[in-house]
């Protein structure tokens, strides 16, 4: 009886201190938290909202559409729903990869680091960035975590480390609570929270690409 006594008070002590975490690691858990939606099937067409350009929007027709203007801070200026608009798009292409494994210089569902998830994610909608986290840093225009929107880029240096190595995209902000999409060395294309520990303490940075 005593035994059994033990064992279960043991069993209990573990099931407490087991850590809860925000870790989001597949599709299924993003699209019940509504983060991701399931894309809608190639012959349903998407028609985007008729959108009045401002005079002060910077994109070009006659090219590449939403290119990162090099002359203004390399960010991208855009109406408030147009900026809605494509910011929920490259949330929803970047969640599409959750599970996906981490591979060195994979930019592809075969596998990504971190920089290559952002990189592949913004291409695709012509907005070319760097390939490296630490030359995407420079990019866009520092803003704090107090203004912090979705779409922005957060940079991290990870331990042993002197200049930021690591960057996912912010997905989802609830009060103080920051959550972003990343691709990790140990579990792959996640979405994480910045009040985890270790991502605490390695915050470098948030970049504003899409003003």
């Amino acid at each position: 009886m005593k035994n059994f006594l033990y064992i279960f008070i043991f069993a209990f002590f573990i099931a407490s201190c087991k850590p809860t975490s925000n870790i989001i690691t597949s599709k299924e858990i993003a699209e019940k938290k509504g983060i991701y939606s399931k894309p809608i099937a190639s012959n349903t067409s998407i028609k985007k909202p008729e959108i009045k350009k401002k005079k002060e929007v910077v994109l070009k027709s006659t090219k590449k559409q939403n290119s990162i203007n090099t002359n203004n801070d390399n960010d991208i200026h855009l109406d408030d729903a147009e900026s809605s608009y494509l910011i929920a798009q490259l949330i929803n292409t970047a969640s599409d990869n959750l599970g996906v494994n981490y591979r060195s210089g994979g930019t592809t569902k075969e596998g990504f680091d971190c920089s290559g998830l952002i990189y592949s994610t913004f291409i695709k909608f012509n907005i070319e960035l760097p390939r490296s986290s630490y030359e995407m840093a420079g990019k866009g225009i520092q803003v704090t975590l107090e203004n912090v929107k979705k779409g922005d880029l957060i940079f991290f240096i990870n331990r042993g480390q002197r200049r930021i190595n690591h960057v996912g995209m912010v997905t989802e902000i609830k009060g103080d609570d920051i959550k972003f999409i990343h691709s990790s060395t140990q579990s792959g294309v996640i979405i994480s929270s910045i009040n985890e520990p270790y991502y605490k303490k390695t915050f470098a940075q948030i970049n504003r690409i899409l003003e």
